[in-house]
């Protein structure tokens, strides 16, 4: 079952959408699209604003420390005040699992990428962010924030009874 959604930010040379939201038994995979464009940025910069959309690309991420500019993140808060974000998330998928993890837990996806050149050299990368398990029946907030993509902590509010009314009709896989 898809969920359609919005915008969660944009800035001169950055958007941030959020497309649709897939919707399982188990959680949800929110679908976000990163989409840079050139536009006043040289050739370097923009190389480098595309690579820290990547988060093991950003070095110097500590518990003690601010979070880099270059950080991409995104949080997810529900009406109780339970947080899940993707700061600090090992992205090593060959690590196994406590089965069930304790949750919430957002993950992020690897993306897939695409550019196009023209006028307005862009590129869209979409990532997938996985929320286990399925949000409360209730609107819940997503988050995003990339100081240097010039995105602001922007934060938009989703549909949580869609998700979970979604959620009852999902097909599993397997039986």
């Amino acid at each position: 079952m898809m969920i359609t959604a919005q915008v969660l930010a944009r800035v001169p040379n950055v958007a941030i959408t959020v497309p649709t939201i897939q919707v399982f038994s188990t959680g949800c995979l929110i679908n976000v699209d990163i989409v840079t464009r050139r536009h006043t940025l040289s050739p370097e910069d923009f190389q480098s604003l595309q690579l820290s959309a990547f988060p093991h690309m950003v070095t110097g991420v500590k518990a003690d420390q601010p979070l880099p500019d270059q950080l991409l993140r995104f949080g997810v808060r529900f009406a109780d005040g339970t947080k899940a974000t993707t700061v600090g998330q090992n992205l090593d998928r060959t690590q196994l699992r406590q089965d069930p993890p304790p949750g919430p837990q957002l993950s992020m996806l690897l993306p897939g990428m695409s550019m196009r050149s023209g006028d307005e050299d862009a590129g869209v990368m979409t990532w997938g962010l996985w929320l286990w398990p399925s949000p409360p029946p209730e609107n819940f907030e997503l988050a995003v924030e990339w100081p240097v993509g010039g995105i602001e902590l922007s934060i938009v509010e989703l549909d949580g009874a869609a998700i979970a009314a979604a959620a009852q009709l999902a097909v599993p896989y397997w039986p």
